[in-house]
């Protein structure tokens, strides 16, 4: 079948349901932590309505710690701050003839953060996870069967929970996020190189320069540790956003992929449609991990080719593209798959489709793509980023219906290709 020959009147009224249910979820249910109460809510509403077109629907429990993705941005520039503050305190006190004591305290703290900084928040590794409590995190599956054998599978996910409010992009928009980020990373990274110099400098002869490094270059410490009082400030763990785009655009076009196929009436002959709504991408992809981690021998050893689109926020009408590198650019998605659904955004109507790098961050996709899973990530948002990224902004009244109706014809457009490929 053809997004052409699938009766529009279907889609139209699967955008205005999206529309109002979003509204509603979010006057009903709350702010949705990852894992919260308000979360799984959310899902069950939504399991009650997917009960009537699909074949089966259950969640899937599994544990996680919601704050312990971000929450190092507290405990790496608090480190920091100290470590800075303790090495002027000692050094001055001390009286000691050049900074190098300074520079081997705050060396060590810098590395620790950024090595921190980098499992967490570059590799989404659950380093920091031991520390925090964990609690009982839920995604939902609902699948639609075909009418013969099942070939093939092709999972259409997106994420439930909201984020935790990002203040720069809040306050400074756009421009917040490089302010806040660049001054803290690179002010870090700094403080660094210029700690490993000066101490080999204390051993080494390394002339004026070497004696420079060790008298003067500890005083840049002091821009880092004002720096850290900005990544302090970073998130706003008392504040979470609506997450009408980001991501339950995403969420409803898992549902309404099912939901426009059981009112048109259309039955795949091998092909199993499932819909996916995850619990925790915000917290660092804490429930797409979790699947993928007990779904992986039966995608990749089972006879059933499997294929994961995760589809996150619907929004931008000019950004919308297919994300085939990932997690900050370090996570390649599956390469023939992302091909098939920017070709299939091209057939469903929407020529600007291009194959991405989601440069900073991750979706779902990469978690699925590390368990060595074929995914990929759909997604229509400004990696400016967008003003309502992260933030109170990201209400109902920022929902773009275009947006989210281009991104509907192009998943039944990649479903109906995969099916036939």
């Amino acid at each position: 079948m053809n997004i052409a020959e699938f009766p529009s009147a279907v889609i139209r009224e699967n955008v205005d349901y999206t529309v109002k249910e979003i509204t509603n979820i979010i006057k009903k249910y709350g702010p949705r932590e990852s894992g919260n109460e308000a979360c799984y809510d959310a899902e069950k509403h939504i399991k009650k309505e997917l009960d009537q077109f699909c074949d089966e629907t259950h969640f899937e429990e599994y544990k996680m710690a919601p704050r312990a993705f971000l929450h190092f941005t507290k405990l790496v520039s608090a480190l920091v701050l100290i470590g800075v503050i303790a090495s002027f305190v000692l050094v001055f006190a001390l009286n000691l003839p050049d900074f190098f004591v300074g520079h081997c305290i705050v060396g060590v703290c810098v590395a620790i953060g950024l090595f921190v900084t980098a499992m967490e928040f570059l590799m989404y590794k659950k380093f920091m996870d031991p520390m925090y409590k964990k609690i009982t995190a839920h995604n939902l599956v609902a699948a639609r069967k075909p009418r013969g054998e099942v070939k093939k599978r092709i999972v259409i996910s997106g994420h439930i929970d909201a984020a935790y409010e990002w203040r720069p992009i809040y306050y400074l928009k756009e421009k917040g996020m490089g302010l806040w980020m660049g001054l803290s990373i690179g002010t870090a990274v700094i403080s660094l190189i210029a700690a490993v110099i000066s101490v080999v400098a204390h051993f080494v002869d390394m002339g004026a320069f070497g004696s420079f490094m060790l008298d003067y270059s500890f005083y840049f410490n002091a821009l880092t540790a004002a720096s850290m009082v900005l990544l302090f400030t970073f998130v706003n763990f008392s504040r979470i956003s609506p997450g009408a785009n980001d991501n339950l655009t995403g969420t409803y076009a898992a549902v309404c992929a099912l939901r426009m196929l059981d009112m048109a009436g259309v039955e795949l002959e091998n092909t199993e449609v499932v819909a996916m709504i995850t619990d925790g991408e915000e917290a660092g992809l804490r429930g797409a991990k979790a699947f993928a981690e007990a779904h992986k021998e039966e995608y990749l050893s089972g006879d059933v080719k499997t294929a994961v689109l995760c589809v996150d926020t619907l929004t931008d009408y000019d950004y919308l593209n297919v994300y085939h590198k990932d997690m900050t650019g370090t996570v390649k998605n599956d390469g023939e798959f992302s091909e098939l659904v920017r070709r299939s955004a091209d057939e469903a109507g929407y020529k600007g489709a291009k194959l991405a790098n989601l440069f900073f961050g991750a979706s779902d996709a990469a978690a699925f793509s590390q368990a060595g899973i074929t995914a990929t990530c759909l997604a229509a948002m400004d990696p400016a980023p967008a003003d309502y990224y992260h933030n109170r902004r990201d209400s109902y009244d920022r929902l773009n219906p275009d947006s989210i109706e281009i991104g509907y014809k192009t998943v039944l457009q990649t479903i109906f290709n995969f099916d036939a490929e």
